[in-house]
Formats: C-alpha cells, structure tokens, sequence
C-alpha cells in the first residue's frame, strides 16, 4: 500500500494535518520565502511517515500564494504595534481555503500529480511509473501557470520509476522551466539515478516516536483497544502507514504465530509450521503471506541489532520474545543470523518476482531458521 492508498482520513491531498516533521516544514516555508527555492525537491524517508502529506501540504502553501504575502496569511488583525507579525513557520492552510479544497478534489490546474497508472489489461495498478507518466510532465510544465504563479508535480514515489521513466524526468530536471516545482516523494532516495539526485534538493524525513505513531492509530483505529494500539505501534518502525497496513491484514494475530513458532527452535512443531504454511499459500492469502514474512525478516534484524549493539533487549510485543531473541542469538555467532536474514530477504524478493510455490518458501524460511539456531 503507497502513502496515496492509506485510508480516506490520511490520504494525502486530503489531510490537513502533519505529525512530527516541523523541521522540515520550517526548511520549506522559510527557503520558500527567501527566494531560494530550488527546482526539485526529494522528500526522501521510510514509507508511511508524510512524506506524501508533506509534498500536498507544502504545494497547497505555495499555490495559496503564502510565501509572497506571509501578512495576508495571518489575517488583517495580524498587524499589530510594531507592524505585520511575523508568520507561522509551518505550512499550514485552512482546508476550507478555496486551493484546499481544490487540492483535495484533484481539481486544481497548476498542480498534477504522478504515480503509478492503471493497467487496463490486468485491472489493476501498474507496479511501476512508466515513461507514458513521466511525459505528462513535460507537457504541463510548459503550460502557462492557470493562476499566474507556480506549477507543482508532485511525483509519488519516485523510486517507484522505471529506467525509460527514470531518464525522462533527468531530461525534464535539466532544463526546468521558471516557477516549476518538482516534488519527489521517495521511499529510497538511494535507488535514484545519482544524476537525478545531484539535481535536486535532498530532505530526508525520520521515522515518526513511538507516542506519535500511537497517537495517529488511537486516532484513525478508535475501536482498538490501548494494547492493540500500543502492539502496532511497536511493531511499526515509525511509520504510521505501516502500523494501520498490519491492522488491516491481521497482523498483530501473524505476529502471535510467528513468535509461537520460533519458540520452538531449534526443533520447530512441524504440524504447526505446515498448517500455518498451507494457509499463507492459499490464493485469497497473498496479503497475510507478504505481512508474515515482513514481520518474520523485521524481527531477525530487531534480534541482530539489539545483539550486536549489547545490554539492550527487544521490545516485547508477545511476552517472553526477548528472551528468545536472546537466546537465538546465544546459541551461533551473529554472523550467521545476519547470513539468514540477508538470505531471507533475498528469497522473498525472488519468490514474489517469480511467483514461486509460497508453502515451499515459508517452509524454506523456517527450514533455514533451524538450521541456524542448531548450528
């Protein structure tokens, strides 16, 4: 799930509120108001944390016309004994403001948005942003501004580009036209074109606290007990975005059974494995299966971190995992935990780029787990 396609209440273009990136914000607004703008902006952090909701709330602020009136912006009781009040460092606008809503809608002409298009073939979203997509952007960039002031792309994600797409928007970074703002959202700004990222302004956003990742869940998931909430957050890494994809895919119950069974190693319950192997390979379990196995390879690499680094323990979600991280990580040298971490990780990138047998990956996964913790 993109940050696009989170639930109705934090979808981007919509949401009027930003958590924990004030510093980022302060950057935009006040480089924005010093002139110094650049061309193209790369917003780059883990996925889920408003990145995206940063990219619509900072192309509202500057379509609003904020950064050429800062007194406008506070109202005509702004000014006070001393003359106009300084503005408010954030980027906010009222979502009753007209571009607000206009933004919300989809509807306004100096702004276009790019991500994956539809694949009418297969009736579903394309995996990656082709050249087909990028080229929009060249025709609505030399377009007259509608409004007289900026033209904003915001491109959600960049990363998410193939090669032929990657190489048309470098021709477009090239010769940008005036009063054009790029902004990439990006979840590994690593994998861009180093050309790409040499043209652009780098803003790298961190993951979200703990309290504010939590926050965010009692917010959008009310219904959720305070454990259920607490248990997502911290299994969520900072990304709010992460937190409610594993509520929907019922992932505080996979995280349960993955701890259950690496209880057991060195010598697994093999009538446990396969019944829990069988229902991840079931065709209406393709969700669960990608969820499963991102929570078994965040746990390895929780447990070799917390190893490595000494005195701490894991977190607990599932009373009595930091124990076994403990004692997994007692029982064989650390390199070969971080062997079978890498190793997994490797398997289900290749299992899910060539669609094989996902009972005979999972019990591949947990084959190489044994191997490991009776080494």
């Amino acid at each position: 799930m993109s940050e696009d396609e989170l639930p109705d209440p934090l979808a981007p273009r919509r949401n009027p509120d930003l958590v924990g990136h004030g510093a980022a914000e302060h950057l935009l607004a006040e480089t924005a108001r010093a002139g110094r703008m650049p061309h193209a902006v790369i917003l780059g952090g883990p996925r889920g944390i408003g990145k995206a909701t940063l990219a619509y709330r900072f192309a509202r602020w500057l379509l609003a016309g904020q950064a050429e009136a800062p007194s406008d912006m506070l109202g005509k009781d702004a000014v006070g004994l001393f003359g106009p009040a300084e503005p408010p460092p954030g980027l906010f606008l009222d979502p009753s403001h007209v571009v607000a809503r206009r933004v919300a809608a989809a509807g306004h002409a100096d702004l276009l948005t790019i991500e994956r298009g539809w694949d009418a073939k297969r009736k579903k979203l394309r995996g990656e942003i082709v050249i087909e997509d990028v080229r929009e952007i060249g025709h609505f960039l030399h377009l007259t501004s509608a409004e007289g002031g900026w033209r904003i792309v915001v491109v959600d994600s960049a990363d998410e580009m193939n090669r032929n797409a990657a190489n048309a928007l470098l021709k477009i970074l090239e010769e940008p036209p005036r009063r054009a703002l790029l902004l990439l959202v990006c979840h590994a700004p690593g994998r861009l074109l180093p050309t790409i990222r040499s043209r652009c302004r780098m803003v790298n956003l961190q993951p979200l606290a703990l309290e504010e990742v939590t926050g965010l869940v009692a917010a959008h998931l009310p219904e959720a007990s305070s454990e259920e909430r607490a248990a997502l957050a911290a299994l969520s890494d900072g990304s709010v975005g992460k937190a409610l994809d594993l509520a929907e895919a019922g992932g505080l119950e996979l995280y349960r059974q993955l701890i259950g069974l690496l209880n057991g190693l060195p010598q697994l319950d093999g009538l446990v494995l396969h019944q829990l192997a069988d229902k991840l390979a079931r065709p209406d379990a393709v969700e669960s299966y990608a969820t499963f196995f991102g929570l078994l390879v965040d746990w390895l690499q929780r447990m070799v971190v917390t190893a490595a680094g000494g005195g701490e323990r894991i977190p607990e979600v599932v009373q009595g995992e930091a124990d076994l991280a403990s004692r997994l990580a007692a029982s064989g040298r650390l390199d070969r935990w971080v062997d079978v971490w890498e190793n997994l990780r490797a398997l289900f990138a290749q299992a899910d780029s060539v669609n094989l047998d996902r009972k005979q990956v999972v019990l591949d996964a947990f084959f190489a787990l044994e191997a490991a913790a009776s080494a």
